[in-house]
């Protein structure tokens, strides 16, 4: 059997991405009314309910119980390539239309712009497509499981930035 042929650079850039990968997770700066930990950029569903196909929410960090969720873990050498990778799940977020109040979702990581988000410098996350918008925690806290865990849970949107609302648009990761 005869393999592909991989060029020396792809190879190279491979392998340095592979060995400079760092593994974090994407939190609200402001801990908002979280209680157990901060609130991650998260996947719906947990373990075997993990759906990349029910897109994305804010959450609960997993951290405090000793490690990052596999649904909340990021590949940080993927940002500035200007892509946001959960690199336990190989699937990079996207969003379906650039516009105020739109959900975002998970898919195969590809070089579309609908998938091109820059982590800027004052902790914000936008579209390359249209700048004016902002990854946005929601107002409205649910609790996990149907109401009965203490996991905090928050609906995911673009939303335009502003200074009123920075407390539900500047991120970390950590």
């Amino acid at each position: 059997m005869k393999l592909p042929s991989v060029s020396a650079a792809v190879l190279a850039t491979t392998l340095t991405c592979s060995l400079d990968a760092k593994e974090v997770e994407i939190t609200l700066a402001n801990n908002l009314d979280g209680y157990l930990d901060a609130y991650c950029l998260d996947v719906v569903g947990n373990g075997r309910n993990i759906d990349v196909t029910k897109g994305l929410q804010v959450h609960t960090c997993y951290r405090y119980q000793g490690s990052m969720g596999q649904d909340q873990t990021f590949d940080d050498t993927f940002f500035s390539q200007n892509k946001l990778y959960l690199s336990e799940l190989d699937v990079c977020i996207a969003a379906t239309e650039i516009d105020n109040g739109e959900a975002l979702i998970l898919a195969t990581c590809d070089d579309t712009e609908l998938q091109s988000f820059s982590f800027n410098p004052d902790g914000t996350i936008r579209p390359l497509l249209n700048e004016q918008l902002c990854f946005t925690a929601g107002l409205e806290t649910k609790r996990g499981r149907g109401g009965t865990s203490d996991h905090q849970i928050k609906p995911l949107t673009l939303h335009k930035c502003s200074e009123a609302k920075a407390k539900f648009q500047i991120w970390k990761s950590r």
